[in-house]
């Protein structure tokens, strides 16, 4: 299938795509910071340039696009157009990713992801559900931890 914007309208698009301060890292943001909690955005010093550092807790977290880093669920979509240039794109994000991971580890960071799909998306977890995980891992002592959305099948039947 044909791409359905010019090449000078896909430019376009793709040239707004931000990397940083996207619309799930803001929410996120706003709602740990109103529940107390304080953070250093986008540090260069710590691996991976992490969307929040915990100095003290010396935890991290990550807001992962689902596209962006190949999350396997309803919001990634494998490009009709220019498929192999889109998967060796991502799949050296996932590679990164990886790297990353073992770095903080290396380094004593305990490191966090948030899938996109968990703040939007039919699959989504409520707000509240998303900040208490989140909240809980930072004072917490666990390493490592995921939160993505619920893609379980749901019983539609009436009662």
């Amino acid at each position: 299938m044909a791409d359905v914007l010019t090449q000078a309208q896909r430019r376009l698009n793709m040239s707004r795509v931000r990397g940083k301060n996207t619309w799930p890292e803001l929410i996120l943001r706003k709602g740990l910071h109103a529940r107390g909690l304080r953070f250093r955005i986008h540090r260069k010093d710590i691996p991976g340039r992490p969307d929040l550092a915990f100095i003290s807790a010396r935890a991290v977290v990550f807001v992962h696009g689902c596209f962006w880093h190949g999350h396997r669920c309803p919001l990634f979509k494998v490009p009709e157009t220019r498929t192999e240039f889109w998967m060796n794109k991502i799949l050296a994000n996932m590679h990164r990713d990886e790297i990353v991971a073992r770095q903080l580890q290396a380094e004593g960071w305990r490191s966090l992801v948030v899938w996109e799909c968990a703040l939007r998306g039919r699959g989504r977890l409520p707000l509240q559900t998303v900040l208490d995980l989140t909240e809980t891992f930072v004072r917490g002592d666990q390493l490592t931890a995921r939160i993505a959305g619920d893609f379980s099948p749901r019983d539609t039947s009436s009662p």
